[in-house]
């Protein structure tokens, strides 16, 4: 009797894992991204949130109000999508969060300091 119970136990908690293994799909935000190198690890901007945002998913970041953030990329905006921007956040305020890359919209912030073009086209992953 204890056996089976075990093993209904143990598929219940298969099928509770399957979503964990399998995964989550999510849509592609956009195709290609505009970059200042091939691997999109060169720093292309700095840019100040002009409001705050509650990322929607794990792609993306949260950011505050007058946070400061390294953009490295810029999504290639498709059909009816928004443009997004990839980066990190900085500031002492926010040290939890630095070294977090994730998206953003770019209608939230304002670009205070260009560091080089963003002249690369490169495919999303």
């Amino acid at each position: 009797m204890t056996q089976r119970v075990y093993l209904i136990i143990l598929l219940l908690c298969l099928r509770l894992m399957y979503p964990l293994v399998t995964g989550v799909f999510m849509d592609k935000l956009a195709s290609k991204k505009l970059c200042a190198d091939d691997d999109c690890v060169y720093t292309i901007s700095l840019v100040r949130a002009e409001e705050d945002y509650n990322a929607p998913d794990c792609r993306f970041i949260n950011i505050k109000k007058g946070q400061l953030i390294y953009v490295y990329s810029k999504l290639v905006k498709e059909k009816e999508s928004g443009e997004f921007w990839a980066g990190s956040v900085y500031g002492e305020q926010y040290e939890d969060h630095m070294g977090t890359v994730g998206y953003f919209p770019s209608s939230l912030v304002s670009e205070q300091h260009v560091y080089q073009e963003a002249n690369k086209t490169v495919p999303t992953t």
